[in-house]
Protein backbone atom coordinates (compact mmCIF):
# COMPACT_ATOMS: atom_id res chain seq x y z
CA UNK A 1 0.00 0.00 0.00
CA UNK A 2 1.39 3.69 -1.08
CA UNK A 3 1.70 5.77 2.43
CA UNK A 4 -1.07 8.68 0.44
CA UNK A 5 -3.98 5.04 0.68
CA UNK A 6 -3.14 4.89 4.44
CA UNK A 7 -5.94 5.66 6.42
CA UNK A 8 -3.79 7.00 9.53
CA UNK A 9 -2.04 8.94 6.93
CA UNK A 10 -5.21 10.55 5.40
CA UNK A 11 -6.63 11.40 8.73
CA UNK A 12 -4.54 14.04 8.69
CA UNK A 13 -5.27 15.65 6.04
CA UNK A 14 -8.92 15.76 6.29
CA UNK A 15 -9.20 19.72 6.99
CA UNK A 16 -7.85 20.27 3.37
CA UNK A 17 -10.05 20.03 -0.10
CA UNK A 18 -8.15 18.23 -2.69
CA UNK A 19 -6.80 21.46 -4.60
CA UNK A 20 -5.04 22.30 -1.18
CA UNK A 21 -3.81 19.08 -0.21
CA UNK A 22 -2.60 18.62 -4.10
CA UNK A 23 -0.59 22.44 -3.63
CA UNK A 24 0.19 21.23 -0.27
CA UNK A 25 2.39 18.12 -1.64
CA UNK A 26 3.69 19.78 -4.78
CA UNK A 27 5.26 22.55 -3.22
CA UNK A 28 6.98 20.03 -0.49
CA UNK A 29 8.31 18.12 -3.55
CA UNK A 30 9.01 21.30 -5.29
CA UNK A 31 11.14 22.35 -2.16
CA UNK A 32 13.04 18.73 -1.88
CA UNK A 33 13.74 19.03 -5.56
CA UNK A 34 15.55 22.15 -5.20
CA UNK A 35 17.17 22.00 -1.97
CA UNK A 36 18.65 18.10 -2.61
CA UNK A 37 19.82 19.22 -5.69
CA UNK A 38 20.94 22.73 -6.30
CA UNK A 39 24.92 22.06 -5.99
CA UNK A 40 24.80 18.89 -7.75
CA UNK A 41 28.06 18.44 -10.18
CA UNK A 42 26.44 18.52 -13.82
CA UNK A 43 28.21 18.56 -17.52
CA UNK A 44 26.70 17.62 -21.18
CA UNK A 45 27.87 14.13 -20.02
CA UNK A 46 25.90 13.35 -17.05
CA UNK A 47 22.73 15.97 -17.64
CA UNK A 48 20.41 13.09 -18.73
CA UNK A 49 21.30 10.72 -15.91
CA UNK A 50 20.71 13.56 -13.51
CA UNK A 51 17.36 14.73 -14.84
CA UNK A 52 15.94 10.83 -15.32
CA UNK A 53 17.60 10.53 -11.61
CA UNK A 54 15.65 13.60 -9.62
CA UNK A 55 12.58 13.01 -11.39
CA UNK A 56 13.31 8.91 -9.91
CA UNK A 57 14.13 10.65 -6.38
CA UNK A 58 10.89 12.50 -6.02
CA UNK A 59 8.35 9.84 -7.44
CA UNK A 60 8.74 8.44 -4.01
CA UNK A 61 7.24 11.43 -2.29
CA UNK A 62 3.48 11.13 -1.04
CA UNK A 63 0.88 11.47 -4.85
CA UNK A 64 3.32 12.13 -7.24
CA UNK A 65 1.03 11.61 -10.60
CA UNK A 66 4.09 12.34 -12.75
CA UNK A 67 7.55 14.87 -12.98
CA UNK A 68 9.33 15.99 -16.13
CA UNK A 69 12.96 17.61 -15.39
CA UNK A 70 14.96 19.45 -18.11
CA UNK A 71 18.18 20.38 -17.10
CA UNK A 72 19.13 23.65 -19.37
CA UNK A 73 22.39 25.58 -20.30
CA UNK A 74 24.84 22.92 -19.99
CA UNK A 75 28.19 22.57 -21.11
CA UNK A 76 30.89 20.12 -21.72
CA UNK A 77 32.59 21.68 -18.54
CA UNK A 78 31.19 20.85 -15.17
CA UNK A 79 29.24 23.45 -13.06
CA UNK A 80 27.28 23.21 -10.02
CA UNK A 81 23.68 22.90 -10.46
CA UNK A 82 21.59 25.98 -10.13
CA UNK A 83 17.98 27.30 -9.50
CA UNK A 84 18.49 29.16 -13.08
CA UNK A 85 19.13 25.88 -14.85
CA UNK A 86 16.01 23.77 -13.57
CA UNK A 87 12.52 23.75 -15.78
CA UNK A 88 10.58 20.62 -14.03
CA UNK A 89 6.88 19.77 -14.45
CA UNK A 90 5.16 18.17 -11.79
CA UNK A 91 1.88 16.65 -11.67
CA UNK A 92 0.37 15.81 -7.99
CA UNK A 93 -2.62 13.53 -7.64
CA UNK A 94 -5.20 13.35 -4.80
CA UNK A 95 -8.39 11.63 -5.44
CA UNK A 96 -9.97 12.71 -8.40
CA UNK A 97 -7.80 16.03 -8.98
CA UNK A 98 -4.53 16.56 -10.29
CA UNK A 99 -2.38 19.95 -9.87
CA UNK A 100 0.00 21.12 -12.83
CA UNK A 101 2.95 22.89 -10.64
CA UNK A 102 6.44 24.53 -11.62
CA UNK A 103 9.43 25.14 -10.98
CA UNK A 104 11.00 27.52 -13.65
CA UNK A 105 13.81 30.17 -14.14
CA UNK A 106 11.42 33.49 -14.35
CA UNK A 107 14.31 35.89 -15.98
CA UNK A 108 12.01 39.08 -15.37
CA UNK A 109 12.33 38.99 -12.07
CA UNK A 110 15.84 36.85 -11.72
CA UNK A 111 14.13 34.27 -9.75
CA UNK A 112 13.67 30.19 -9.70
CA UNK A 113 9.67 30.49 -9.38
CA UNK A 114 7.54 27.52 -7.99
CA UNK A 115 3.93 28.01 -8.85
CA UNK A 116 0.43 26.50 -9.61
CA UNK A 117 0.12 25.87 -13.23
CA UNK A 118 -3.38 24.82 -13.49
CA UNK A 119 -5.28 22.13 -12.26
CA UNK A 120 -7.40 19.13 -13.77
CA UNK A 121 -10.32 17.28 -12.78
CA UNK A 122 -10.27 13.05 -13.60
CA UNK A 123 -12.78 11.32 -13.81
CA UNK A 124 -11.48 7.60 -13.29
Amino acid sequence: MKLEENPIFKKYFENLSERERAVFEGGITLGALFHQFVGTPVSAKNKDILEKAIEEAMKNQPCVYDIKVEIKGVGEKYVSLDGKMLNVHLKIKINKTIANLKLKYIEDIDYPLMYVESFEEISH
